[in-house]
Order: structure tokens, then C-alpha cells, then sequence
């Protein structure tokens, strides 16, 4: 069975095909800017505009045409409303153009689900870091459930909020790592863990201070020693959530999920800790941690094979007016989704 997936929740635009479990095509492209962050219309232009490029690239790249392809899945939340649409009204159009069975995924679980694909991983903890989310998982009970996340940012936006303050552009995250490297002493910044839960905006408060006091000469650290800092605090705050519901929950394998797992410095702090906890660490790879169609035509083609066949036959876009009408649910959380395919 081959499944297309199209990705679009925030600043990628990404189409995955999948023949089963093996990746057949995984092609993107990213809305970024030189300054300043993320402007939600415009990232939506610009998937717009990228889409049949990005479809024939993976088509091409995949050996097939879409007449070979059996199920089409969408990104329908959560993420930005103008990127939710702009994809799931692209997806929306293939399926009626080609009449192919079309079925929407939930980003943050598919970011979770891809690890099925790719190891052998069976019940973990999910440590999902990206730009808007930011969540500890784990299945309980016919759902996956949040037993610890952040209280106001996500972790990735939080980098970007930084990185935007020192004018360094989007995404943020590579950027501050990159200058990371070059840190040499650790500045001490707010710790702030409440539960199970973190809080990030009162440290970024307090970055913006140091910056300040950084330009005005009076500090021996330097922005290097600031990203240094800031990554070595605020990985440490989600590793200690990640490690209280691995123990809560009982689990004994720890997977990461989202952009800002990419992150070589959070993977060696997330390595650490499992070894010292004698649990099983899984790290996709970075294309398929980052956002992207294959982890969205993953969960797709796991879904549609739990439906019954009647269920199945309901899928097709029928109108040109259903294509401008499919579902988004920009505010979907991860608790809200009945996990059926388990």
C-alpha cells in the first residue's frame, strides 16, 4: 500500500511517500526569514507556492505517479490555521482529483508514531521539543497522554524568540547551538521547573537582560556563554520532567521526537541520562525529526488499516466545495485523540 503524506502545521512544507513501512520519498522545503520570526500568512503563501514543485520532486524521487498512490494523509493539526489549510486544501485536492481516500493525522502524535516506522521501539516515553510544543508523552489508557509540558512556549519558539532578539534570524535554534559551541562559561539563569511542567518566558525575560548588560560592557560573558547557558539549563528542565514520568509511568525506552531533538547537545544530555537510568534511548533521524511528510503518511496508513471498510469508503473528497471545507483543528492536544489503531 502506498501512502502520500503532506506536511504543513508551521514553517515546512513537506510531502513523504511510504510503501508500507519503507520510505519511498521524503522532500520539503522551509519558510525562513533573516530577521524576525515566523509570519503565519506568508509561511502559507509560501506552501502555496512550493506545493507542486514539492509533489512532483517526491513523485519523481518515489518512481510512481499518483495514480499508484492508494491513501492520501494531511497534517490536521495542531499548528498555524493559514499553514493547516493551505495543506490540508492541497491534500484535499489530490484526493478529489484522483479519488483517493483522504484521512488527517494529529502532527504531535505522528511525530511519536514515526518511531514505530523506523525501530523497535514499543511503549516509550515521547520527549516532544519543537517550536509550539513542548510535551513529555506516553500511552495510558486508549489515549496518549501529557504528563508534563510547558506552561507558556514551546521550547523551539523559545530558542527563536531568543535568536530573533539577538538578530540572528529563523529558525533560531540551529543558530544558537551553533554559537553554543563557542560558549566557555556557564552564566547562571532561572531553573524552572513547577511539577511536572516547565515555564520558559521568565528565563527569556532574563536572557533579554543579560544581552542588554552584554552591550553595555558590564559582564565578563559574551553571547556564546549565554547560548551555551541557556541550552545546558532549559534541556536540563525537560530531561528532569522526561525522567519523572519514565518512572511514573514505568516505561523503559525514551524516544525524541520534534525539530529541536535535532539538537546534538540535548541528544548527548538525553543519552546520558538513559544510560544512568539503564534505559533505551531511540533518535530518529534528523529529517524524520524535524517536520515532515513521512511521519504524517505513517500515522495515516496505521489509521485508515484500523478502520472497517465501510469507514474506509467515506474518506474521498466528493465536491470541490468539500476541498475548501476538510477539517483543520489548529488547537487538537495530543489527550484529545482516541489512539484506535493501538
Amino acid at each position: 500500500m502506498i501512502t502520500l503524506g503532506v506536511e504543513t502545521t508551521a514553517h515546512t512544507f513537506g510531502v513523504g511517500i511510504i510503501k508500507d513501512k519503507k520510505i519511498l520519498a521524503n522532500v520539503k522545503d522551509t519558510y525562513t526569514t533573516e530577521t524576525g520570526g515566523i509570519i503565519p500568512v506568508q509561511a502559507a503563501e509560501h506552501h502555496k507556492r512550493v506545493a507542486e514543485d514539492i509533489l512532483k520532486r517526491a513523485l519523481d524521487k518515489a518512481s510512481i505517479s499518483m495514480g499508484d498512490v492508494d491513501l492520501i494523509a494531511y497534517s490536521r493539526g495542531p499548528g498555524l490555521g493559514p499553514c493547516l489549510r493551505a495543506g490540508s486544501r492541497f491534500a484535499a485536492g489530490l484526493s478529489f482529483k484522483n479519488r483517493i481516500p483522504l484521512i488527517g493525522v494529529n502532527h504531535c502524535i505522528a511525530h511519536l508514531e514515526i518511531g514505530s516506522m523506523i525501530s523497535d521501539v514499543k511503549d516509550p516515553v515521547l520527549m516532544y521539543v519543537s517550536g509550539a510544543n513542548t510535551q513529555v508523552i506516553a500511552y495510558e489508557s486508549g489515549k496518549y497522554r501529557i504528563f508534563g509540558e510547558t506552561l507558556d512556549m514551546g521550547l523551539g519558539n523559545f530558542l527563536d524568540s531568543f535568536a530573533r532578539y539577538l538578530g540572528i534570524g529563523f529558525p533560531g535554534g540551529p543558530k544558537v547551538a551553533k554559537l553554543a559551541e563557542k560558549g566557555k562559561q556557564f552564566v547562571k539563569l532561572p531553573y524552572v521547573v513547577k511539577g511536572m511542567d516547565i515555564s520558559l518566558s521568565g528565563i527569556l525575560t532574563n536572557l533579554k537582560q543579560k544581552v542588554e548588560k552584554i552591550k553595555s560592557g558590564k559582564v565578563d560573558y559574551t553571547i556564546n556563554d549565554l547560548c551555551y547557558s541557556v541550552q545546558e539549563d532549559v534541556f536540563s528542565m525537560v530531561l528532569e520532567v522526561t525522567e519523572r514520568a519514565v518512572f511514573h509511568c514505568n516505561k523503559k525506552e525514551v524516544l525524541i521526537g520534534g525539530g529541536v531533538g535535532c539538537n546534538k547537545r540535548l541528544q548527548e544530555m538525553s543519552r546520558k541520562m538513559c544510560e544512568e537510568d539503564n534505559l533505551k534511548l531511540y533518535v530518529p533521524e534528523n529529517n524524520l525529526l524535524s517536520d515532515n511528510g513521512v511521519m504524517i503518511a505513517w500515522l495515516g496508513y496505521k489509521k485508515f488499516k484500523a478502520l472497517r471498510e465501510d469507514e474506509k469508503q467515506e474518506l474521498t473528497v466528493k465536491s470541490k466545495e468539500d476541498v475548501m471545507n476538510v477539517e483543520v483543528r489548529p488547537y487538537e492536544r495530543t489527550d484529545m485523540v482516541k489512539v484506535y489503531w493501538r
